[in-house]
């Protein structure tokens, strides 16, 4: 299940495919969607080069993907209480090794990449003191049940730019899911054994597996 809510985050955010210095991120709605076109796009374009080398995905993950991803500050939340006396250069490795842990896995997930179609629910109100907002997205994944999310934005008070830091599908939050899972050995072991695991997983190569 995770791994094809995964593949819904990528589908959506690879349904908008331009540069990054070409969106613009004061406009989450228009952001995400340009974002999603021109990633899938890149995706159908360079499927020959991926099937020699799905490494390949990293980088596409990496380039297309997280410049609209706050892992900081999802990586912070996510480590909640755990935060408390934990030593900054600690806490600056467990967000290295998130981030890399995110690209990771959406470029695994991205090999199950079928040209899957998105559509999104309508435009938020957005008023200027707003730093939160949602943006829901249908995955249209026939024969399958369509899958329903919700994309969590935060703007940048300075920047005024937004960018995505959760997903919610089937009201599950998929930062809330990693902090549960996660947060009983950071307790135990502390944060820095919790990042050599992801710099661990991390590091693995993309793998073609049987589509789920």
């Amino acid at each position: 299940m995770l791994a094809r809510l995964l593949l819904s985050v990528c589908a959506v955010f690879s349904a908008f495919g331009t540069s990054a210095a070409e969106v613009d991120k004061t406009e989450p709605y228009k952001m995400m969607k340009q974002v999603a076109e021109v990633t899938f796009e890149r995706l159908k374009a360079e499927q020959p080069k991926i099937k020699q080398d799905p490494d390949l995905l990293k980088v596409i993950v990496e380039e297309e993907l997280m410049p609209y991803v706050n892992y900081r500050y999802a990586g912070l939340k996510l480590l909640g209480p755990n935060l408390k006396g934990a030593k900054r250069e600690d806490v600056l490795e467990f967000i290295d090794a998130f981030r890399a842990y995110l690209i990771a896995s959406y470029a695994q997930v991205l090999t199950q990449y079928s040209d899957q179609k998105i559509e999104f629910g309508p435009e938020p109100s957005i008023d200027d003191s707003k730093r939160i907002t949602s943006i829901k997205v249908d995955i249209i994944d026939t024969p399958r049940p369509n899958i329903k999310l919700e994309f969590k934005l935060r703007k940048d008070n300075k920047s005024g730019e937004w960018e995505a830091f959760d997903m919610i599908a089937e009201g599950i939050s998929l930062l809330s899911s990693k902090q549960s899972e996660w947060n009983s050995k950071i307790r135990q072991e502390g944060i820095l054994s919790v990042a050599k695991d992801l710099e661990k997983l991390a590091a693995e190569p993309v793998r073609f597996e049987a589509k789920k």
